[in-house]
């Protein structure tokens, strides 16, 4: 009989430790990578399914369950230390209160049971839920010293350079404790997150899939500059510590608002449960016309006392539960699929469907990603699909509704001659034969010189005004005097004449005097511009100009080689291999011999010589706050009097430049192994000595 039950059990226990395996992989592409594979609910209810398998079978308990912690934004091979976008290391430090997560609902039996279980005649505060990134923000004495991400949520990594680029987010307050904490919720508000896809799909960069994934990877960038170009904003959420103003969550929230903190209107304190599905009503149609991306409605104690009899579990705390929007879809007709070319030549499948009314707009074409995408969702034309916004602003197809009415003939995508429709061997542009590159997902026209979308887009990324920033050349003209044979790739712009120009239907004479003035004026652009404007694959601004400041002329880059190359910050195997395989192209060395005898700058500036050698052979720590310069500053510093910046102590480290409120483990490192300490001041002194 044993033997009966033990084999009864058996799928059961094994499809305990899949889910597990399966949410613990979820969390680490949902945190660390910003690349969410299951939905909230998808996820929510496999989290369910686990926690009812591991009450059937106690014997299998296990605190490293994702039941038992909140989900990391911590790399799982360094819990101690996260990497940023180019592998420098964040500090990390422990949360003086854990930050956990909260159990989400999707009904109003869910939100009745959770009252049921508070003390009668309780207030529940009802808050929006931004979805956005965790922020822990410590204050010591009026002053902004440490911003921790969720991480483990028992310590997180510290951001702070970042935060101070927050312009919502207060540096110094006037008239608050000694010590204290709030938390909120960093966002990427709308209009920024579409401004940031734009930039983008333009340089054929992957796109984020929704503001929370682009406030993430945004938030863990190494250069404070382009965090703040991005446009980050916060909303404030919860205070702690000790010794704090009020009895009450919403008396806190309103102190904070008067202390400078951006704290939501939207906030509202109710009675019963008919109040709070009310709000919830309310907001779910009307939160699509906020500027920022919310997911639902949190509901909190609002009695503080209250909130501390009840406590919490493993992982969340009773006193609160969230509940979630459903995410808006709807079911159409997939027509037909189409296929785009785009500037580096990556055929995209583009979904045609019926049109349908979405999130407020008309939406009739979808991206399918790539030939995978297709497959794994066994998508075929004449199918009816579930089409979803992601992140409620790019249309994508979620799934197909499973039927048997499909036609007889119709058939999975296939290469194979016989089959209904086929993924295209061919480019539907040009006719050049595809390839795919081992280890991606993207078939690619190699057809550079010869397939119009790459010769275009070409064109257009170097107008583009990140780029060379040629008034005037916009898509549309482009277009007309490719068609007229003006244009067949980017030298060409520099042999236009005001006649040809001018001769175009919708250009005038003073239209193309603009332009002329435009391409004189791009002579000018600087070396590291003009390197971003080629186009080499996977070469964005960023990387240019690190790659512009190693190599100071296109003639020193032309001979690097791709071990040479992959010693520069940013730039990995890939990056390198496509540098030296377009200087390999002999089409391409001929369009920069013309560029060069147009005026184009081919060369930059001469690196800035040493201030001193008084740093030389030292590898310096910096860790800290500080109060005369940056930290970027400081690097600066540094490097300008021969020394060398690392990011981690060990015993090779000169000194540590230290600021106040370093962090913990590098002090406890550097005492260990004898390292100085050296102040702001003493540093300063050094070098100027």
């Amino acid at each position: 009989m044993m033997d009966l039950f033990s084999q009864i059990e058996e799928p059961e226990r094994e499809e305990l430790l899949a889910l597990r395996k399966e949410l613990e992989e979820a969390n680490y592409k949902y945190y660390v990578l910003n690349m969410p594979t299951l939905s909230d609910r998808e996820f929510d209810e496999k989290m369910h399914r686990l926690q009812d398998l591991e009450a059937m079978f106690p014997d299998m308990f296990d605190p490293k369950s994702p039941t038992q912690h909140v989900g990391s934004d911590l790399d799982k091979g360094q819990r101690t230390k996260d990497k940023g976008q180019n592998g420098k290391a964040f500090e990390t430090v422990k949360h003086k209160y854990p930050m956990l997560s909260l159990a989400n609902s999707y009904s109003r039996e869910e939100i009745e049971d959770w009252a049921r279980k508070l003390p009668a005649g309780v207030e529940i505060v009802c808050e929006l839920k931004y979805d956005g990134l965790s922020i822990s923000l410590w204050y010591e004495n009026g002053q902004l010293v440490r911003a921790l991400t969720r991480g483990d949520g028992q310590q997180g990594d510290d951001v702070i350079a970042n935060i101070k680029t927050i312009p919502s987010i207060p540096r110094h307050v006037v008239g608050t404790p000694s010590s204290f904490e709030m938390r909120g919720e960093v966002l990427l508000p709308w209009e920024r997150f579409e401004a940031l896809n734009k930039e983008r799909e333009e340089q054929e960069e992957p796109l984020f899939a929704n503001p929370r994934n682009a406030a993430s990877g945004t938030l863990k960038l190494q250069d404070p500059r382009e965090v703040a170009r991005r446009g980050l904003d916060a909303y404030l959420y919860y205070m702690l510590g000790e010794d704090l103003p009020g009895t009450t969550h919403y008396e806190r929230l309103q102190t904070a608002k008067q202390w400078g903190f951006h704290i939501s209107d939207a906030i509202k304190v109710c009675h019963s449960v008919d109040e709070v599905m009310a709000y919830i009503a309310y907001w779910d149609t009307e939160r699509k016309n906020l500027p920022v991306a919310t997911d639902g409605i949190v509901l909190k104690v609002n009695d503080l006392q209250t909130q501390e009899e009840l406590g919490y579990t493993a992982k969340t705390p009773r006193w609160a539960i969230a509940y979630k929007f459903p995410a808006e879809k709807q079911l159409t007709l997939l027509k037909e699929i189409t296929y785009q070319v785009g500037r580096t030549g990556v055929v995209t499948p583009v979904a045609n469907l019926e049109p349908v009314q979405l999130s407020g707009t008309m939406v009739q074409r979808a991206t399918l990603h790539n030939e995978d995408f297709i497959r794994q969702l066994d998508i075929r034309p004449g199918d009816r699909v579930w089409v979803e916004k992601g992140g409620e602003i790019i249309p994508k197809i979620v799934a197909r509704e499973k039927t048997k009415d499909r036609p007889a003939d119709s058939k999975p995508l296939s290469t194979l001659s016989e089959a209904v429709y086929s993924f295209p061997t061919l480019c539907p542009e040009c006719g050049a034969k595809l390839v795919r590159v081992e280890g991606e997902a993207a078939w690619r026209c190699p057809n550079e010189a010869g397939c119009p979308p790459q010769i275009k887009g070409k064109i257009e990324h170097f107008v583009s005004r990140k780029a060379m920033d040629i008034e005037g050349l916009g898509e549309e003209t482009i277009d007309l005097l490719y068609r007229q044979g003006l244009l067949h790739n980017i030298a060409d712009i520099y042999d236009l004449r005001l006649e040809d120009i001018a001769a175009q239907e919708r250009l005038g004479e003073k239209s193309a005097q603009n332009i002329l003035d435009g391409i004189e004026a791009s002579k000018n652009v600087p070396w590291s511009r003009v390197l971003f404007a080629l186009g080499i694959r996977m070469v964005g601004e960023t990387t240019a100009k690190k790659i512009a400041k190693q190599y100071n002329t296109i003639d020193a880059l032309q001979w690097a080689t791709a071990e040479q190359l992959t010693a520069i910050e940013d730039v990995g195997p890939q990056i390198a291999e496509n540098i030296v395989r377009y200087f390999e192209d002999m089409r391409n060395l001929e369009i920069l011999e013309r560029l060069r005898k147009a005026g184009v700058q081919m060369e930059g500036e001469a690196a800035e010589e040493p201030q001193s050698d008084k740093l030389a052979g030292m590898s310096i720590v910096i860790s800290g706050t500080f109060s005369h310069h940056s930290r970027d500053e400081y690097k600066a510093l540094i490097e300008a009097h021969g020394g060398k910046n690392v990011g981690s102590v060990s015993k090779k480290t000169s000194f540590i430049l230290a600021g106040e409120n370093m962090g913990p483990e590098k002090l406890k490192k550097a005492e260990s192994l004898g390292i100085k300490l050296m102040s702001e001041e003493e540093f300063l002194q050094l070098i100027s000595e």
